[in-house]
């Protein structure tokens, strides 16, 4: 009797990987469907104006005669670039955001991290409705938010003025020169101190517990546990926070803009955003106040990533 021996089919040793490209296809399809709507966005209101701005930077518009008919637009180059470079209105609003965030950034991470911490403590009562309560004016639109503290500030108006004045600290004009830039520190931090500790709260709630646990065995109380333990891995969120905070500095508008409707200490050109928007709409000169934006968007990118790759390399991440 002779042993017969079966050869399996191709269809059993070697499944066909049509199906299996079929599937891969259609999860890539699926993948393309879900970031079409993110990608058109970002390509027609971030690329594509951001294009167009370069370009336009690029030339000068002069009127002729005595303004009548239609101006002559002319390629001038770098010639755009070199007066923003120059210019001493721009450079006192580099000044005056520099003294911005050297208060604003350190001390906005700071509250946001002590809020989280103790937030994160489980002896805290009423958490969540804390953690709600301080992330509440970021809810509220940054428009918003600078008019309602600009009648706290305007003097005929502010409470605080007042409280101070009983106490005998004298009328304080928080819309003053002295005061002013302290004013527009009270409004940013106020509005971004709950976002950035959201931040940090998800990161503390992502540190596994058995950490904590073996802490605890070996004796540490809340104050070494959270320098040893929370604060190292809380890190990478202060680093985007950190960059995020230097970001928003860079293109402070909203705060300083409602502010100079009410006084005169703050000017139309008193940050950089606002420069560029006064060129643009009130001296119709369009084309150096794409200059400003693009220079304003190369230093922004420059010092952003500045700082990541510095921290990064300070901290071995």
């Amino acid at each position: 009797m002779s042993a017969v021996t079966s050869t399996p089919s191709r269809t059993q040793s070697n499944p066909p990987s049509r199906p299996r490209r079929f599937r891969k296809s259609r999860q890539n399809s699926a993948g393309v469907a879900l970031l079409a709507p993110f990608g058109i966005g970002f390509l027609l209101f971030v690329i594509v104006p951001l294009v167009y701005a370069i370009y336009e930077s690029f030339f000068h518009s002069v009127t002729n005669g005595l303004g009548f008919g239609p101006a002559k637009v002319t390629f001038d180059g770098l010639v755009n670039y070199i007066h923003v470079v120059t210019s001493g209105t721009f450079g006192q609003g580099v000044l005056h955001i520099l003294l911005f965030g050297i208060i604003n950034v350190p001390l906005t991470l700071g509250l946001a991290l002590i809020l989280a911490l103790l937030l994160d403590m489980k002896t805290t009562p009423f958490r969540g409705f804390f953690r709600l309560i301080y992330f509440l004016p970021y809810a509220i639109p940054g428009v918003v938010g600078a008019i309602l503290w600009s009648f706290l500030y305007e003097p005929q108006l502010s409470p605080y003025t007042h409280i101070l004045a009983s106490m005998g600290a004298g009328r304080v004009n928080f819309l003053s020169t002295q005061m002013i830039l302290w004013s527009l520190v009270n409004i940013v931090t106020w509005e971004w101190t709950g976002y950035n500790m959201l931040i940090m709260t998800a990161s503390l709630n992502a540190i596994p517990q058995d950490q904590f646990e073996a802490a605890r065995v070996d004796g540490c109380g809340r104050f070494r546990e959270a320098w040893f333990i929370k604060i190292p891995q809380l890190v990478p969120a202060l680093i985007m926070t950190g960059v995020f905070s230097i970001i928003g500095t860079l293109q402070l508008f909203n705060e300083p803009f409602v502010l100079h409707a009410i006084t005169d200490t703050v000017s139309s050109n008193y940050t950089p955003n606002m420069y560029a928007y006064t060129e643009a709409f009130t001296a119709n000169n369009y084309y150096y106040a794409a200059a400003i934006s693009v220079f304003l968007a190369i230093v922004t990118v420059i010092l952003s990533f500045g700082f990541l790759r510095i921290v990064q390399r300070r901290s071995g991440l």
